[in-house]
């Protein structure tokens, strides 16, 4: 069973759809804990990391094989985990990252500002030893459209 840790609701069927169009009949048993990001954002994600660990080990107690935490801001501390629960823990954004960093000029556009910091570091863990001009971009407004469902607002918050 494939656990997601989402910190909105607003992702479950995104990755119900995407589940149903490429691995029909996978079980995901998507935890959704809105407060992490709110704490996060406040706090600093590190401030969470015992709450997500305590969320994905039980996750793993309940037959979670392998867990995707989708939110950036959390992501590294979820990441940080898999020593301690015995399966991998992955990060959604990490492929993103990854073909960023193979890039020289980076812009980080993000919809959370608790997101910035996260993603940027996580790009240069990816560049390893490559020098990246690497800036970031808060869109004010884009988080409370995608939550609030407007996809379309959303993502002409982000184009724009």
């Amino acid at each position: 069973m494939l656990a997601l840790l989402h910190t909105s609701p607003v992702h479950v069927p995104v990755f119900d759809a995407l589940r149903d169009e490429d691995h029909p009949g996978l079980t995901l048993r998507h935890l959704v804990h809105e407060d992490l990001l709110a704490r996060a954002g406040e706090d600093g994600p590190e401030a969470v990391a015992p709450a997500v660990a305590a969320v994905l080990s039980g996750a793993v107690a309940q037959g979670a094989t392998v867990v995707l935490c989708t939110c950036s801001t959390i992501g590294a501390v979820a990441e940080a985990s898999a020593a301690d629960l015995g399966v991998p823990v992955l990060r959604v954004d990490r492929p993103m990252a990854a073909a960023a960093a193979e890039r020289r000029r980076i812009v980080v556009v993000a919809a959370v500002h608790s997101t910035l910091e996260p993603t940027a570091a996580l790009i240069r863990e990816e560049a390893v030893d490559r020098i990246v001009e690497l800036r970031t971009l808060l869109v004010e407004g884009a988080w409370e459209r995608f939550e609030a469902g407007d996809r379309d607002g959303y993502l002409d918050a982000v184009a724009a």
